[in-house]
Order: structure tokens, then sequence, then C-alpha cells
């Protein structure tokens, strides 16, 4: 499996959900390259857990846009978008499972969040899935359809 950063499903998302002006604020500086407001516009939002805003700020920390590269952190931010099932999010996460990237090597969890995603349609996603099977033993497989499958995601703002 390759290792490189071309996994990472690395399209800004937008929320529909968050306050309109402060992700609009943060979008239209990532887009004039202004990363250092855009982490901070997406922070506030992140850390009230919108889940658009996390997935986009584990971006910046993935690239090291506006704040320093840190794998580690931008996996913690996928991880935190992906419990409340952003798709996106999903993915990147199981593809840094997959390399090890961030996190320590684990391909069951890597399977387990590339499943999740795959289960929505998307074909990268099954794709990568597929090669990460490739290296599991059966009962892993079993294993990781058995984690996803009781996967329930929970929006982080609800009581």
């Amino acid at each position: 499996m390759r290792t490189s950063s071309a996994f990472l499903v690395l399209s800004l998302a937008i929320a529909i959900h968050a306050p309109a002006a402060d992700f609009a604020a943060a979008l239209t500086a990532y887009q004039q390259g202004d990363y250092v407001t855009a982490a901070k516009e997406w922070r506030a939002l992140a850390d009230q857990g919108d889940s658009g805003a996390q997935f986009n700020l584990g971006l910046l920390y993935y690239d090291g846009k506006g704040v320093p590269q840190d794998f580690s952190e931008a996996a913690n931010w996928f991880r935190r978008a992906a419990e409340q099932d952003y798709e996106k999010a999903e993915h990147n996460l199981g593809a840094m499972y997959g390399s090890g990237k961030g996190v320590k090597r684990d391909y069951v969890q890597a399977y387990k969040w590339l499943n999740i995603c795959a289960a929505k349609g998307d074909s990268g996603c099954t794709s990568q899935r597929d090669l990460i099977a490739k290296k599991l033993k059966p009962g892993q497989i079993a294993q990781a359809q058995r984690l996803s499958t009781e996967f329930a995601p929970k929006k982080e703002n609800e009581q």
C-alpha cells in the first residue's frame, strides 16, 4: 500500500450546520492563503464540535498550513469528525491507520474506517479497504467488519 498523502481526501468541507459567517470567513481566508486565520476560525468551530471544521483543521495540521505540521494532531481532528460520521474524515483516518502516519499502523482500524466510508458509496474508500484486506487474516477482517457494523456515530454537541 502506498503511504503518500495521495490517499487523503484534500477537498475542503462546507458544513451546512456551521454558523455561516465563521465557516465562510475561514474558507475565504484559506482560499486567500491566510491559513493562520483559517485555522483560528475553524478551531473555534471545531472546539464546539463542528465536524466540517474539525475535518478542515485536520487538513491544516496534515499539510502544516497555518499551524505546525503534526500528523498526530491531524489524526486527532480527523477522528473527532469521523466519530460524528463525517465521510471524508473516515477516509483520511483510515488512510492514516493504513500508513501509520500520525497513529500506530493498525490495519484493523484502517479497514474499519474505510469500510464505514465505503458503505456510503465512496469508491476511493472501497479500493483502499480492499487493499488493506489483503494484509489481514480472515479473523482480523471479521473483527474489522464487526467494528464497522457496531459503529454508532455521535454528534459532539448533543447532550
